[in-house]
């Protein structure tokens, strides 16, 4: 159920009886010379609204600029500041509360997003508002993905490409494919990346010079299928899973005994 095609009164219904919600998130910003900026919001929208179908979950819409400053040296890249990613988010997310949805999945396909979603997760939970989980798609089928590719790359690679190629291949520039493996750094992470534990890097262009990595060549609309249902699954699974526990259960469990000041 896609709650922007709803009536409300067709809303009243869903939540007499459910009350959990899947809100994608991504982000707007360069994913090399063979990706849209759309990747990461593409990604986040297609796998919310097919697990949503499937389920009978509520899915919201997309929230399609995420925290990217990292790219901000590449045309076109958009970003919010992490304070006021983290307040939009929990702001939105207290809103869903007040309409008696107190179980949030936060579908995410930007790294950038992640620590801050984790952050409003830990707010509303504090505060007994609801109960919010960050979800990464990569993360949630790492066998797959190296099972399907052999050089991977943590952005604009073979995986990102692959589900593209699955959700919105008019979208992607398949003659560019060896041109973003081979003006990127197709190895990763490359030998200077850490120096002695620390990280030696904070933007993308540190690393790679036209915004991606790993090698995009291995990607295909089958392997992106394969990825696409195997993560909707995952989600799915979660959501379930989630529906199914009770929410004083996910709230934070009390301060151990003695409690303070309980001898005073």
């Amino acid at each position: 159920m896609y709650l922007a095609d709803q009536t409300w009164p067709e809303l009243s219904d869903y939540v007499a009886e459910e009350s959990l919600a899947l809100v994608p998130l991504g982000s707007t910003e360069q994913h090399g010379p063979h990706l849209p900026l759309s990747t990461d919001h593409t990604i986040a929208e297609g796998l919310a609204r097919e697990t949503a179908d499937r389920t009978g979950y509520l899915c919201t819409p997309t929230v399609n600029v995420g925290v990217s400053p990292h790219h901000k040296q590449f045309h076109g890249t958009m970003w919010v500041d992490p304070p006021e990613f983290r307040d939009y988010v929990e702001s939105f997310s207290r809103n869903l509360a007040y309409h008696g949805i107190d179980r949030i999945v936060f579908v995410n396909a930007h790294g950038g997003n992640q620590t801050h979603l984790r952050e409003v997760g830990r707010r509303l939970r504090e505060d007994e508002v609801a109960y919010a989980v960050e979800w990464m798609w990569d993360e949630s089928i790492t066998d797959l993905v190296d099972d399907l590719f052999a050089v991977n790359g943590p952005h604009g690679g073979p995986k990102e490409t692959a589900m593209m190629m699955h959700l919105d291949p008019e979208n992607v520039r398949t003659d560019e494919l060896e041109a973003a493996r081979d003006g990127g750094a197709s190895d990763w992470p490359l030998d200077d990346a850490f120096v002695h534990g620390a990280r030696n890097f904070y933007d993308a262009i540190d690393n790679t010079d036209n915004g991606v990595l790993g090698d995009q060549t291995d990607a295909t609309p089958e392997k992106g299928r394969k990825l696409f249902e195997a993560a909707s699954d995952q989600l799915a699974q979660l959501a379930e899973w989630l529906d199914d526990r009770r929410f004083e259960d996910l709230m934070a469990k009390p301060h151990v005994e003695p409690r303070p000041g309980s001898r005073r």
